[in-house]
């Protein structure tokens, strides 16, 4: 009887139960500043000058924030974009972290070892705070990595210098593919994550028209075409 009371007093009372936790909202994507490049963060940018994070064809920051290292990245692909850490310029033997755009519309961070020409995933992952998205067909996204970790073979001491190798490209079903260009670009010296600088790498179709040859070539057909033919 005292059940059936406490229910009419329920229903008449306008109560409908108890109300569920609704889930907390997720935060957007915080773009990526690059006014801070060569300040607060070092940067790399590859492809037309003045480019930024949403325009290069390839972009890279990183950040020291307390143990760890800030990085993020961005390409022009709807597939994966990575950054890898060689004591070389060659692939192979090298550290690789990659933002993995699966079929579920999700950007994933995923370690790789380069063996020889192919990666080989690893599941250790010492990737966290992970966040990424995928915009505008551009694959970007954002985690922190220790500075430090216990000494193997698949993942480097970032407070070491390395070359930073560049590159993205497609992946099928969320597994990564051959990179987009044959040549990927590679860090022109070693780098420190204790130096922040803002370095620019033109892209190949850049890099033809700023060659010493062709920029001699289009002086010496300016001064023909001004003088005129005899």
């Amino acid at each position: 009887f005292l059940v059936l009371v406490f229910y009419l007093v329920m229903v008449y009372s306008g109560y409908t139960g108890y109300p569920f936790p609704t889930a907390p909202p997720v935060d957007p994507f915080a773009k990526i500043r690059v006014d801070d490049c060569g300040k607060t963060k070092g940067c790399f940018r590859y492809g037309k000058p003045g480019c930024n994070a949403e325009t290069c064809d390839y972009f890279l920051s990183y950040r020291r924030i307390g143990a760890d290292v800030e990085f993020e990245l961005s390409a022009d692909t709807d597939g994966w974009v990575a950054v890898g850490f060689s004591s070389d310029k060659k692939m192979g033997g090298d550290d690789v972290m990659a933002c993995v755009h699966d079929d579920n519309g999700r950007v994933r961070i995923q370690h790789f070892y380069n063996v020889g020409q192919w990666a080989k995933e690893i599941q250790r992952n010492p990737a966290r705070d992970e966040e990424g998205v995928f915009e505008n067909n551009r694959v970007t996204c954002r985690f922190k990595r220790p500075v430090y970790v216990p000494r193997e073979e698949t993942i480097v001491d970032l407070h070491l210098s390395w070359y930073y190798l560049f590159a993205w490209g497609p992946a099928i079903q969320g597994s990564i593919t051959r990179h987009d260009i044959d040549s990927p670009p590679v860090s022109e010296r070693v780098v420190s994550i204790y130096k922040y600088e803002d370095i620019f790498m033109p892209s190949a179709a850049y890099q033809t028209f700023s060659s010493p040859f062709c920029l001699l070539l289009i002086v010496a057909l300016t001064f023909y075409l001004l003088m005129g033919t005899p």
